[in-house]
């Protein structure tokens, strides 16, 4: 049975990525409350990227995708970044949600991934 490997992050009592067998599952927000929803969803997706390239996975092997928005308003912008984000190749692409929520205070966006390795 394989081992659960977890790789740690900067808030306390969790991690950032999480993998068990092929599978990674990883979650983050922005680093900056005061950036707005186009810098924030960047900072975060990019960051997604470096997760999973740490766990053995990258954004050409994601399966699913949950963006957790505080305004849906916000919602065009973020797709934006993220279709830049995720390329054309739609060989790639995941499915995905998007979700508006309650988040952190200035906290605009946080994304929850889950990507296979190899």
């Amino acid at each position: 049975m394989p081992e659960i490997e977890r790789y740690p992050g900067p808030a306390t009592g969790r991690t950032k990525t999480s993998a068990y067998g092929d599978l990674v599952y990883t979650v983050w927000v922005s680093p900056d409350p005061d950036a707005d929803i186009t810098e924030q969803t960047r900072r975060t997706l990019d960051a997604i990227q470096d997760n999973l390239v740490e766990a053995g996975s990258d954004k050409t092997r994601l399966l699913s995708v949950t963006v957790y928005i505080t305004d849906m308003a916000n919602k065009p912008a973020m797709d934006v970044v993220w279709n830049e984000w995720i390329g054309g190749d739609t060989e790639h692409w995941p499915q995905r949600a998007c979700v508006q929520v309650g988040l952190a205070a200035d906290t605009l966006v946080e994304v929850v991934a889950v990507g296979v390795r190899g």
